[in-house]
């Protein structure tokens, strides 16, 4: 549970620094439609959490994420090795 929380923390930080709020209605807003998102920039969002977390996530995977939310909680379903 504490590893859950702290790549939580981890990933929250990223997002605000792309200027995403995760509270609220907010998280459910989709990159591209609702946040006026680039691709590029998502490609980069996905990055810098795989990054921070050190953890990759599979392309067939990414496609189900449009949204804050979803991409945490592909992120967070990954087992992390110990």
């Amino acid at each position: 549970m504490n590893q859950q929380y702290s790549k939580l923390k981890k990933a929250i930080e990223v997002f605000h620094t792309y200027g995403i709020t995760l509270t609220g209605p907010r998280k459910n807003d989709h990159f591209i439609q609702k946040l006026n998102m680039d691709p590029i920039f998502v490609n980069g969002l996905i990055f810098e959490l795989e990054y921070q977390l050190q953890l990759y996530l599979q392309d067939e995977k990414l496609r189900e994420a449009s949204t804050p939310r979803e991409l945490i909680s592909l992120f967070l379903e990954i087992p992390q090795d110990n």
